[in-house]
């Protein structure tokens, strides 16, 4: 059974790229195109990993889904990634003072993306 990978993006160029890559690989891919979205999908299809835009132009910014997913009991077992053409977003994941990581993502994509790396990251976290 191929693994499923949600991708959360309102970039639709974006998404049917990383959508070609991934199923190239075999894996199944499920698409949101908001926050909201997003997270009825992952708990309705129980995804495997999470692929999460940062600054989306409709409901449910990026940052603010990646807090209600470590908030969530059934959709913080499930590792996320962010995706993102803001640079540097690494460093406004963990509170300045403490250290502390704010959003529990397993790895930070800048885009443009290299499919080989991008891949490498998916296979990473995705089989645990």
């Amino acid at each position: 059974m191929s693994k499923k990978v949600l991708i959360i993006d309102d970039d639709p160029d974006f998404v049917a790229a990383v959508t070609t890559l991934l199923e190239a690989k075999d894996y199944t891919v499920i698409t949101a195109s908001n926050g909201i979205e997003g997270i009825k999908k992952a708990k309705a299809e129980k995804p495997d990993l999470i692929t999460l835009d940062v600054m989306m132009t409709d409901a449910g910014e990026g940052l603010d889904v990646g807090k209600q997913f470590n908030s969530d009991e059934e959709l913080k077992k499930i590792p996320f990634i962010i995706v993102s053409g803001v640079k540097k977003i690494g460093y406004s994941a963990y509170n300045y003072e403490t250290g502390e990581k704010l959003i529990p993502a397993k790895a930070f994509i800048e885009k443009p993306i290299d499919p080989e790396k991008f891949l490498e990251v998916i296979e990473k976290y995705i089989n645990g």
